[in-house]
């Protein structure tokens, strides 16, 4: 049995890079495709059975997802729409979880109100991977991205409280009050966990001159976060998720350039499989599912179509919810175009403002930072507004997912119908998957939804560096410049670093422009070619066995950093444009 699984989970690992490879250019997101293929499998006469331990995926596989989604959420872009996030994830899985708690409770022979909401929580939070995964590639807004992986990020946590409040009630030992109490307990406590494990890690890492030492204490945050969270009663979902955010927030500033390339590549790896994993095996679990709901001789078919139900209830309920919220989104964007300019002449003032002293000047700084951020913050609200088509993407992207599968499973089997009730949450999580996340394509390209533009990004892009280039201009012209020996700095070797930093902005200049290529990306495109000649005498003499190993792998990784470099800067790096 134990070789049969190992098989079974290197081809799952095979299965999901292919699928994973094809999907884009099949224009569907890879859960579906994973999602059917483990249900088509688990019905393969022979086909071993196999069940996931509900314990393992909220304790091994949780954890990971969260944290590795949470790092690559910059923070400023969560505090940014804190509100859609938090209602989306607080309110809407809470709305959810007691509306269709009392259709079960209804529709359910002998289900009481707390296991009916137990149910409900469940169903309720959306798993974000399909519906980001498609807004990427389709080009949709980052906005909108940001709102689906922040409600996916948050309402996991939502769920889960919620949750193991229902099964504590189903036993009449919980008050509204004490309900409530719990909730908020449980956040705030997830809250102060994560963020003093972000910072204790982000500055024990920081100390470390290993990029694989720092990568693997990157994998022990997440549980480091979660297990004592957890067994102090707080919520370890919130606590993976403040430390993750933490950690990315805090990266570009203690982690070295190789330290978070290498942190990047190592987690996406891990989050490619673990994510889309979690959908093969919700998929092939179907079967042992259906199997467990005829031993009890219960009616499948009654699973079903209660799962059908609620899939159906719950589209409503989201499509309620989000229409007054996207209208509270509209009014906050008509606001901050009329506050802006209440700031602008905030800033006006304090730039004609005389600082005559230190103590005042930091004052002054201090002042014009904070007007500075705020002033970006409604040049955001007022630029990046949500309408109505982003508001029917938010609707429509209600896929159910790992949380939903691991959720359910452990519903007590105290309550009545519980195996009938498991297939009914899956099946509302492989509903939601298929025809919502099979269509969700459609709808963004019938709706016309387009986000920033690439030429836009170049744009963007080319200022941010001609600003950063400007300070670093602004040192070369120190004359006060030293060595760290104390002695100046040759005055030719100056001048190649000013080149050097005036081909940089430069380059991105020409990057506004694809059309037709200037000095400086014939350039990179002609050093991507002497790489590529470079790299082939680097193998011709690996194959001669003329230099060692050791020195071979050094020139290996020199032209690894430079062909790097050149596909940031706007090359391809392989002499194709």
């Amino acid at each position: 049995m134990e070789s049969q699984l190992a098989l079974l989970g290197a081809l799952g690992v095979l299965i999901i890079v292919v699928v994973s490879y094809f999907a884009p250019k099949l224009g569907v997101a890879a859960p579906v495709i994973l999602v059917l293929l483990g249900v088509g499998a688990s019905f393969i006469p022979g086909a071993p059975e196999f069940e996931l331990p509900p314990e393992f995926v909220l304790m091994v596989v949780l954890p990971p997802i969260l944290y590795s989604a949470a790092v690559n959420v910059p923070i400023v872009d969560f505090r940014r729409n804190v509100k859609a996030i938090s209602g989306l994830s607080v309110l809407l899985v809470l709305v959810s979880a007691f509306v269709t708690g009392f259709v079960f409770h209804l529709l359910v022979p002998d289900l009481s109100m707390a296991a009916a909401v137990a149910l409900g929580a469940v169903i309720s939070p959306p798993d974000a991977v399909a519906a980001t995964s498609i807004g990427k590639r389709l080009g949709l807004p980052a906005r909108l991205v940001t709102v689906l992986e922040g409600e996916g990020l948050v309402n996991d946590a939502t769920a889960l409280v919620l949750l193991r409040t229902a099964i504590a009630a189903t036993g009449g030992a919980v008050s509204f009050l004490g309900a409530a109490g719990e909730f908020f307990y449980a956040v705030a406590a997830g809250v102060a966990i994560g963020v003093v494990v972000g910072i204790l890690s982000v500055w024990a890492r920081s100390k470390l001159d290993d990029s694989v030492l720092t990568t693997a204490i990157s994998f022990a945050v997440p549980f480091i976060a979660y297990m004592p969270a957890e067994q102090l009663g707080a919520s370890g979902v919130v606590a993976v998720v403040t430390a993750g955010l933490i950690t990315g927030h805090q990266s570009a500033k203690h982690f070295s350039a190789q330290d978070r390339i290498s942190e990047r590549i190592n987690w996406r790896t891990a989050q490619l499989i673990l994510e889309n994993g979690v959908f093969l095996v919700m998929g092939y679990e179907m079967h042992v599912l259906i199997g467990h709901v005829e031993e009890k001789g219960e009616s499948v078919t009654e699973a079903l179509l209660l799962g059908l139900l609620a899939t159906g209830v719950l589209l409503v309920v989201r499509v309620l919810f989000v229409t007054p919220l996207i209208a509270t989104l509209r009014r906050d964007q008509r606001e901050a175009r009329k506050r802006s300019p209440r700031v602008d002449r905030a800033l006006e003032r304090l730039a004609a403002a005389d600082s005559p002293n230190t103590k005042r000047s930091k004052r002054w700084h201090r002042a014009t930072r904070i007007l500075q951020r705020r002033q970006a913050d409604l040049d955001f609200l007022a630029s990046e507004g949500l309408g109505w088509r982003g508001g029917a993407v938010i609707a429509w992207a209600g896929m159910r997912g790992v949380v939903t599968l691991a959720a359910a499973q452990s519903l007590p089997t105290l309550i009545p119908h519980q195996p009938q009730l498991v297939l009914t949450a899956f099946t509302v999580a492989l509903i939601t998957l298929v025809v919502q996340g099979g269509t969700l394509p459609l709808l963004i390209r019938l709706l016309g939804i387009k986000g920033s533009s690439a030429a836009a990004d170049r744009i963007e892009l080319a200022e941010v560096v001609d600003e950063i280039g400007r300070i670093g201009s602004a040192l070369l012209d120190n004359p006060d410049l030293k060595q760290p020996n104390g002695q100046s700095y040759d005055k030719k070797v100056v001048s190649q670093v000013r080149v050097d930093t005036a081909r940089i902005s430069a380059a991105m200049s020409e990057s506004a422009n694809l059309d037709h290529p200037g000095p400086q990306a014939q350039r990179r495109a002609l050093r991507a070619r002497v790489l590529q000649a470079e790299r082939a005498a680097l193998l011709d003499a690996r194959s001669r066995g003329v230099y060692s190993s050791r020195v071979l792998e050094r020139a290996q990784a020199i032209l690894d950093a430079e062909e790097t470099r050149l596909r940031h800067l706007g090359g391809s790096g392989d002499g194709h444009r």
